[in-house]
């Protein structure tokens, strides 16, 4: 039998998640309707900056942003056929690939990232103080961590 904290907390989870869906569906309207990119292009292209110079791995990449690698093969050819990625293959093995951000693909993600600052500007997080948003990112690292 539930206790009556579980049962609390499991709310609050799904809460969450309906929250964390209703944010990432106004990212993804924004940025489409604007760039022509989803949010889940929009994180590819994010990490794919912040990644190694010499490129990423699907398989890395599919971990930073929770899509499988398969997912993110889908989701690079049409970003690599527009210009904004570019493959460097291994010639040993074509899974251990690496995909690399482009000049044109800089551009799209500095444009996206103007999207997403302007879409968060109307956001109740914006009203959080400093302390809140602190013990919000500590909360949410460990769900990351579990």
């Amino acid at each position: 039998m539930k206790t009556k904290q579980q049962k609390i907390t499991e709310s609050l989870v799904l809460d969450f998640l309906d929250a964390a869906s209703v944010v990432e569906r106004r990212l993804d309207g924004a940025l489409s309707y604007t760039r022509g990119i989803s949010f889940s292009e929009f994180r590819l292209l994010r990490t794919l900056a912040l990644g190694n110079a010499s490129g990423t791995s699907r398989v890395d990449l599919a971990h930073a942003v929770g899509l499988t690698p398969s997912a993110v093969t889908r989701a690079l050819k049409p970003m690599e056929k527009l210009g904004y990625v570019q493959t460097v293959s291994n010639e040993r093995d074509a899974r251990q690939s690496l995909a690399q951000l482009t000049d044109g693909g800089r551009v799209l993600l500095k444009d996206a990232e103007g999207v997403f600052h302007d879409t968060f500007l109307s956001s109740p997080l914006n009203e959080l103080n400093n302390a809140e948003v602190e013990a919000f990112q500590a909360r949410l690292e460990e769900l990351r961590r579990q």
